[in-house]
């Protein structure tokens, strides 16, 4: 993508580094020379002219050189000396009276400039090391004390890895929209002989890990232009109108490459709502941001200057940016399905040698929810877990061992639990796993275990049988007793008295859950269908500087009732489920107690009243993913205990 002649070699940076050391330590050498040449031998002793002419009449003086008016010799002693003479026609006499030995030499004549050159040279040597390090300073993307309004943009050329859409898989409907700003950027002429103008912006919406960065690099790839990629934090500094200066210098430098793209990824630091923020920093995000606005749609219009933008948090952005003319369209970069996960697993795995029991469907089925940078992690950490085993392939067993570690966190090996606590851990999953059974619109049990992983002491994991984009509310419901029911269990085989504090993740879960249901999702027939949010403070520097009132204390107090109302009723569902079905919680818990981990067909064989066989088992069981799949960040892991963070709410939440 660059203009330069690929095939020449340019010489490396050190080199130059190098040289101009060179240079500065040989000024040093000359310098040192030169001074040191005009003091004299350092063990001559200065002594003064009538001492001299003292010592000759002595006879003390054995030789002596004399150079203009300055006299060297040596004592009969041995001892050197130096003086300086002023005129004086009889010394050469007295000299011949006492047969003291002389040479004469003429007086070194110095041209001014030369004189003018030993003057200056220290002054020019410390200007001359102050400029290198000024340059040194100032060349890294304008961060020196001289490049403050430099544009911090990096220019990302064929050499740093070139990127087409044949490496972006699973985001098709992002793709298609993208594909058309290259045609513009390679045949502008197909559509402006229609009265088509090239899109200013376009801004790519989406979660974390779902590939905004990577799309925008495969734009640049298969267009075949420069591509300058900056951060939106790059832009502020403490310093007001540094912002703006980087924003027009950035914008220069585009012209001179024009047709080509500008990258601003987190445009969110620097492009939120205009008038929201306190104090100075503010003032300098709002300057740059105008600038921003200017250069996109402005006066002076800036043509074939392509801006893309990526953010996960478009609801902050000012509007002014996002209206036509600016952002021209907005790109939803959502995550894959289940057909574009299974594409991503491909593009990743053709870099790790797989052994031929990997089927990429079966995962991709059981990890829904997952965005690209989650699959290649996947995909990493089964590799990392076969190369410690010793082994040459991935195989099916280190992407099961390597989707459980990124799900629910590395398992705690050498972690002591006393039986007592691997008892109430036991009943507590138990619990979990009977009520997620008996509640029709829950979700399929994938896996129970009481083995400690991350900061859980053990965990029922529930997967959905497809891809969820929308809740029920008989499945909320559902959730809100499956959440309540390892607490309940605890009640009911240990008494109200010994009720652990490990529930706390399921009852926030819960209450996330059941005021999203009360003040959003209009849930409640008391309330009705009335988004309601909650009473703000605004806070500047620990004081309280206003409070927003959103609700009346009227209705903050029935929200607070109907909350209670939905989470007292999950408590009572699962009561009812464990209450009448307390053999089979005690079966449950005791096959956990035995063999630490369950799988979901083996536990509804065992409230079927079958048994857990696995004697032809040569270790750990595999459990097999066909027919279901797990949401990782959004959700369906009952059961934390210890203190752990919630479970997820429900996409929209």
């Amino acid at each position: 993508m660059s203009d330069q002649d690929p095939n020449k070699k340019s010489p490396p940076p050190w080199t130059k580094n190098l040289a101009i050391w060179a240079v500065i330590v040989l000024a040093l050498i000359v310098g040192v020379s030169l001074f040191g040449g005009q003091s004299g031998s350092s063990s001559a002793t200065a002594i003064a002219y009538s001492d001299f002419i003292e010592k000759v009449e002595e006879g003390s003086v054995e030789a002596v050189e004399i150079r203009g008016r300055e006299i060297a010799g040596r004592m009969t002693n041995g001892q050197e000396f130096q003086t300086y003479a002023p005129e004086d026609p009889g010394l050469v006499e007295r000299l011949e009276d006492q047969d003291v030995t002389f040479n004469a030499q003429p007086e070194e004549s110095r041209s001014l400039l030369g004189a003018i050159l030993i003057n200056m040279l220290p002054m020019l040597l410390l200007i001359g090391i102050w400029i290198f390090f000024m340059r040194q300073m100032q060349n890294g993307a304008g961060r020196g004390a001289m490049g403050f309004g430099k544009s911090r943009a990096k220019m990302l050329t064929e050499k740093h890895g070139r990127v087409t859409f044949d490496d972006v898989a699973g985001i098709n409907e992002a793709r298609e929209e993208l594909e058309e700003i290259v045609d513009f950027l390679k045949d502008p002429s197909k559509f402006s002989r229609l009265g088509g103008k090239i899109p200013k912006g376009a801004l790519l919406v989406g979660p974390p890990g779902t590939g905004k960065t990577l799309l925008a690099r495969a734009i640049a790839g298969e267009a075949g232009v420069p591509f300058f990629t900056i951060s939106g934090s790059d832009f502020v500094e403490m310093f007001v109108g540094v912002g703006a200066s980087r924003v027009r210098d950035m914008f220069e430098q585009a012209k001179k490459s024009a047709p080509c793209i500008i990258f601003i990824d987190e445009i969110d630091a620097v492009g939120r709502h205009r008038g929201a923020g306190l104090g100075g920093g503010n003032d300098e995000r709002e300057q740059t941001l105008n600038q921003l606005l200017v250069e996109m749609d402005g006066f002076d219009a800036n043509e074939g200057i392509i801006i893309i933008a990526a953010t996960n948090r478009p609801d902050v952005l000012d509007p002014a940016l996002l209206r036509p003319g600016r952002f021209d369209r907005q790109v939803v970069v959502p995550r894959p399905d289940i057909e574009g996960r299974e594409k991503i697993l491909e593009v990743h795995m053709k870099k790790v040698p797989l052994a031929p029991d990997v089927v990429a469907r079966t995962i991709a089925r059981g990890t829904p929810g997952f965005s690209g940078a989650d699959l290649a992690n996947l995909v990493n950490e089964a590799a990392l877990l076969a190369a410690r085993k010793g082994k040459r392939l991935v195989g099916m067993a280190e992407f099961e061992e390597a989707k459980d570690k990124v799900m629910m966190g590395s398992e705690r090996k050498t972690m002591v639990m006393t039986e007592d606590e691997k008892k109430m851990t036991a009943y507590h999953e138990a619990g979990h796993a009977l009520v997620a059974l008996h509640e029709p619109a829950s979700d399929p049990i994938h896996k129970a275990t009481i083995i400690p992983r991350g900061r859980a002491l053990g965990m029922v994991m529930r997967l959905p049988e497809r891809d969820e984009y929308s809740y029920h509310r008989d499945k909320m419901h559902a959730n809100m007793a499956v959440a309540m029911g390892g607490r309940v269990a605890e009640e009911i085989i240990f008494g109200y008295d010994k009720v652990s504090s490990g529930a706390s993740g399921d009852i926030q879960y819960a209450t996330d859950l059941a005021r999203n249901m009360v003040t959003q999702w209009g849930m409640s027939d008391k309330v009705g269908p009335v988004m309601l949010t909650e009473n703000q403070q605004e806070v500047f520097l620990g004081q309280q500087l206003s409070q927003q009132k959103n609700v009346s204390e009227a209705t903050a107090q029935l929200i607070d009732a109907e909350v209670k109302r939905v989470i007292e009723e999950g408590y009572q569902r699962a009561k009812d489920v464990l209450g009448g079905h307390e053999e089979q919680l005690h079966a449950l818990a005791g096959a956990l107690l035995e063999y630490e981990t369950l799988s979901g067909d083996e536990i509804k064989t065992l409230m079927d009243g079958g048994s857990i066989d696995r004697s032809s088992a040569k270790a750990k069981p595999v459990i097999s993913t066909a027919g279901v799949s797990a949401i990782p960040k959004s959700g369906k892991r009952s059961g934390r205990r210890g203190g752990d963070e919630p479970d997820g709410l429900p996409e929209g939440a």
